[in-house]
């Protein structure tokens, strides 16, 4: 038995005037028939590449609930360490009636796919309490298979879900939409917000509901950030009267300067080191209210040193002090291929194709890009990303690399 054709790509799960019972047991068949060891055919090319992933990783399709849910105390925790607490009254003026009205629940994860808020019509919750679908449990595939939201976290992108595409048996009876959302300023995933109902609920238009409530809501994450700075610009103005330096925020963001090179963002500054600052040298932080003071400590260029050698692997910033910041292999492996790339640098698209050997992780490599300027700020340029010209690099030779798997640095026989 065939699906529609349709089905073999797209986010959306159903067309209008699908006959969703017939397309619900034309899943069941195909779902029993990769279980059996026949190849995930015929499902869309999303759902497929899920069920091998998961299917990889171990997950049985019997047993579906995830471990947990975490201690009310840590998911408590990372509610108030979310950004997106800060937005939670957009989506829930976006979703939260319309999931009531719809007999769905929104859920809004962190970007491990934890559940930190579950809001909704009352009689789905409950239905939804038998599956472990609450606050505090973990929806990624690893833990409960193929479903919107550790699907729409591994894929970066948005996911609809029907009956049995979702890989545990006991979800067959729900559809669920999700889409990712991201720091507006980095690209860096932050979460996703879903919306979970009823197999027979299900309709296309939800795809463009829920986008569209990310939308706003990542709009919203961009005002806050920006009344942020200018509250720290009135702020900055006396204290810049005094002298060059940089006023930023706690993530290194610049809102104003004075007597120094425009910059935009630089490492996230902390009271008990200096700072290292391309085109300026090495600043010393003082806090301010809502952020950091940088004045310059002393005018001298900056060596940006990949020890390859240090198990683990290191970076070394040299300025008027050296201080080291650990490596994960991922970030060696970003740092070499950068300093290979020199002035010209590598877009997201240039990243993904070295690391992973296609274009379609772009999602992944900002995230890992943003973890990384966080680190070391300015001496790392976006658009493309490139490490800063005034700053010289030395790489040091060792097994660090030895078992990566990237592409591109197996051209450079590291």
């Amino acid at each position: 038995m065939n699906p529609p054709a349709w089905s073999d790509g797209g986010v959306c799960a159903v067309r209008p005037g699908t006959d969703v019972g017939r397309h619900a047991r034309t899943l069941a068949h195909l779902h029993d028939a990769t279980l059996a060891g026949a190849p995930a055919a015929g499902v869309r090319r999303l759902v497929a590449r899920s069920w091998r992933r998961v299917l990889a990783q171990g997950v049985d399709p019997e047993h579906g609930e995830p471990a947990g849910p975490l201690p009310a105390d840590e998911v408590e925790r990372r509610r108030t360490e979310s950004p997106l607490h800060r937005v939670l009254p957009e989506l829930r003026a976006s979703l939260t009636s319309v999931a009531e009205d719809a007999r769905h629940v929104m859920v809004v994860t962190d970007a491990d796919g934890v559940v930190l808020w579950r809001e909704g019509a009352n009689r789905v919750r409950h239905r939804a309490d038998s599956l472990g679908f609450t606050e505090g449990a973990t929806w990624s595939e690893a833990s409960v298979g193929t479903n919107a939201i550790g699907t729409a976290l591994a894929e970066g992108s948005p996911v609809q879900l029907f009956a049995a595409e979702h890989f545990v048996r006991t979800h067959h009876v729900w559809t669920c939409t999700a889409c990712p959302v991201h720091d507006p300023r980095t690209g860096e995933l932050l979460g996703v917000v879903d919306v979970s109902g009823p197999a027979e609920t299900i309709h296309p238009t939800t795809v463009a509901l829920v986008g569209t409530a990310v939308k706003l809501a990542e709009a919203g994450l961009w005002r806050h950030h920006e009344t942020r700075l200018e509250a720290l610009r009135t702020v900055a103005a006396p204290l810049l009267s005094g002298g060059p330096g940089l006023v930023v925020d706690d993530h290194g963001w610049v809102a104003a300067v004075s007597g120094m090179p425009s910059i935009d963002r630089v490492a996230a500054p902390r009271a008990d080191r200096p700072l290292a600052v391309h085109g300026v040298g090495v600043c010393l932080p003082e806090p301010v209210p809502g952020g950091w003071l940088l004045r310059l400590a002393e005018a001298e260029r900056l060596t940006l040193t990949v020890d390859l050698a240090a198990r683990p692997p290191r970076a070394l910033v040299d300025g008027t002090t050296r201080w080291v910041h650990p490596l994960s292999l991922r970030h060696a492996e970003l740092l070499v291929l950068l300093a290979r790339a020199g002035d010209r640098g590598l877009d997201a698209g240039a990243l993904s194709a070295a690391l992973y050997g296609d274009r379609e992780h772009l999602v992944t490599v900002r995230a890992e890009m943003s973890r990384l300027r966080r680190t070391l700020g300015g001496l790392l340029l976006a658009r493309p990303y490139r490490i800063a010209g005034d700053v010289r690099v030395e790489i040091v030779e060792g097994p660090a690399l030895a078992g990566s798997t990237a592409p591109g640095l197996r051209r450079l026989e590291l």
